[in-house]
């Protein structure tokens, strides 16, 4: 379910309610009961925490990428990668 921020107008008190996407929106603060309108967000953005994730886990590319150098050939090559692969 999504989370709405809505604020007291009277108290000023910024606050977040996990509503339906079909509930009316709230008209009255919780804590007070004073009038409060719901604020406009900035965006949906979704937050990964944790492991197993990009951000944490698949910085290092060559996680992912064969290895290159003189011992083994890359990219599907059948030769080095330091030798020409045309054969003169």
């Amino acid at each position: 379910m999504p989370i709405y921020e809505y604020e007291c107008e009277r108290t000023g008190k910024q606050f977040e309610v996990e509503q339906r996407m079909s509930d009316e929106p709230l008209t009255a603060c919780p804590e007070c009961g004073g009038p409060a309108h719901r604020l406009i967000a900035g965006g949906a953005a979704v937050i990964f925490k944790g492991s197993g994730f990009h951000a944490t886990d698949y910085r290092n590319h060559s996680a992912f990428a064969p290895s290159c150098g003189r011992d083994r050939p890359c990219c599907g090559r059948d030769v080095p990668c330091e030798t020409s692969p045309r054969n003169d």
